[in-house]
């Protein structure tokens, strides 16, 4: 059995307002994430999810269940060099990932149900296969959004603003730059991440007690799969 570590995971709905008064904040002793690509310090993450046949992904969230898991494939910025295979793990508030790089053959294999095609497979891909066999995986739905992230090295803080929330219709394509999106994003609202190992150093902590926001269990992931 593979060990994971768990990191807390917060989220919150802030107004669009509040998100900018506390990005400006966060700057003073944050650094911006590396990824940052455009002017704003943004960039965009497209994300394409699976699920089984009976929707279990989707329905296990929306009932509460406290431990769960799903896969997906994301990429940056549109970038078809740098496509990643990621498992996510959710136990209550604390979350675990596992991730791997994949080649873009791999993802057209994968996205054309030709599995079987893939040669060599290990570790993640490996087990992603195999579970894709044995509960009938599928494509079930693109997501997009573009994030602003500050990173912390004390107990590995990361802060994420996601704006623009998009839903992918008709196509699970990542690259097909012609398909229809959706936008699922409340209006004037932000989605605020707040992921870290052990303890919140106080002093950011701080910062974020200052700013109005709503605490809630934000599932972008959930959010679009409930518009198909």
């Amino acid at each position: 059995m593979k060990e994971y570590k768990y990191r807390h995971e917060l989220k919150f709905k802030i107004s669009n307002s509040a998100a900018e008064v506390l990005k400006q904040k966060l700057s003073l002793i944050l650094k911006k994430d590396k990824n940052a690509y455009y002017s704003d310090g943004s960039y965009l993450i497209k994300s394409l999810y699976f699920d089984d046949l009976d929707s279990s992904s989707y329905y296990e969230k929306m009932d509460g269940v406290l431990y769960r898991k799903k896969y997906r494939i994301r990429i940056y910025n549109n970038n078809d060099e740098f496509i990643r295979l990621e498992k996510k793990m959710k136990h209550n508030t604390y979350t675990a990932k596992e991730q791997m790089l994949i080649s873009k053959d791999i993802y057209s294999k994968i996205l054309n149900g030709k599995i079987d095609e893939i040669e060599n497979a290990t570790g993640l891909l490996e087990e992603f296969i195999t579970n894709s066999k044995v509960k009938h995986l599928v494509p079930s739905i693109i997501v997009l959004y573009h994030r602003t992230a500050f990173t912390y090295p004390i107990s590995d803080v990361r802060i994420t603003f996601d704006s623009n929330i998009q839903s992918g219709l008709y196509s699970y394509d990542l690259f097909n730059k012609d398909v229809p999106m959706y936008d699922v994003s409340e209006p004037g609202k932000q989605v605020l991440e707040v992921k870290f190992n052990e303890v919140l150093p106080l002093h950011i902590a701080n910062l974020l007690n200052d700013i109005p926001s709503c605490k809630e269990a934000v599932s972008k992931f959930a959010i679009c799969r409930s518009i198909k």
